[in-house]
């Protein structure tokens, strides 16, 4: 693990150590370990809150903002969980739909009891572009992330409206920051072809980039921080997969945490792309699935 920094963040009270990030691509799945986190007492987890978003968007779409401000974007970053995991009615009442949607909103319009919070967490999509200042501003941080079919979560992103938003004419900064890892976009074709490219590339290559950014990650974290779970396992095996991560977090999670908890379809690309979407996004991104042990489809042109 990094060095510990000097300064202790403190929280409603409790010491935050140790506190654990769910990482992933766009609807690869993370948010429902989210929730079972959530469901766990001594957890205290959040998502989208809006001074986080606005800190990790900031990062991930001009990532040279984090490393020339150095241990500066640390204490942003940290300063922005300070506030969000305050435990109030004022602070809970600004949590985004899908944060009050992880469940435990208690009559007093909290989210949990602060005087039971040991571990805080958060789940805010896209701080897989922000794991470097993540890491600068907890050293000590638990890393978390899902892997999914990549065809699976570009079939989700198809659907999502605030995920197809940054594909609007003007949201691309390809002009002024390339190569570009949240847009995946890593060479001067790929750049010069975006504008006209179709929605579903646009979705496998921000796919494509978040998976290699997940096998840096691993390369360059110790294990005891980092683990890695398969989105068709977390559904096939709740119970095994809760059980690992109790494990690896070192604090017990219900075997139970996850029922009545749907999953978002295993396998859904097959009824929801179309052969031409299916061609297109195998093209961009065959190497990431095939390396990840998932079978191309006979219409692949990436063979």
């Amino acid at each position: 693990m990094r060095t510990t920094p000097s300064h202790i963040l403190v929280v409603n009270g409790t010491k935050v150590r140790r506190p654990v990030f769910l990482l992933g691509a766009p609807h690869s799945g993370s948010d429902l370990l989210a929730r079972a986190l959530r469901r766990t007492a001594a957890f205290h987890v959040t998502m989208g809150r809006p001074g986080v978003v606005r800190t990790v968007y900031a990062f991930a779409r001009r990532p040279s903002i984090a490393s020339e401000r150095g241990q500066g974007a640390a204490r942003v970053l940290r300063d922005a969980y300070a506030h969000s995991w305050q435990v109030t009615r004022e602070g809970c009442g600004e949590c985004p739909a899908e944060c009050r949607e992880l469940g435990r909103i208690g009559a007093d319009g909290t989210c949990a009891d602060s005087r039971g919070i040991q571990r805080f967490g958060d789940a805010t999509p896209d701080l897989i572009y922000s794991t470097d200042v993540l890491l600068d501003a907890f050293p000590d941080a638990q890393l978390i992330q899902v892997i999914r079919d990549g065809r699976d979560a570009v079939a989700g992103m198809l659907t999502d409206e605030r995920c197809l938003a940054w594909f609007r004419p003007g949201f691309a900064n390809l002009d002024e920051v390339f190569p570009n890892p949240f847009f995946g976009v890593e060479d001067v074709t790929e750049r010069t072809r975006w504008p006209r490219a179709g929605v579903a590339v646009k979705c496998a290559l921000r796919w494509r980039g978040s998976i290699r950014l997940s096998a840096r990650l691993r390369a360059q974290t110790p294990e005891e921080q980092l683990l890695t779970v398969r989105y068709e396992e977390l559904v096939a095996r709740p119970r095994e997969v809760v059980s690992a991560v109790s494990d690896f977090l070192g604090q017990r999670i219900a075997r139970t945490a996850l029922y009545g908890i749907h999953d978002g379809g295993v396998g859904r690309w097959q009824e929801e792309l179309t052969p031409k979407q299916i061609t297109q996004v195998e093209k961009v991104a065959g190497t990431e699935l095939t390396r990840l042990g998932y079978r191309l489809s006979d219409r692949s042109s990436t063979s």
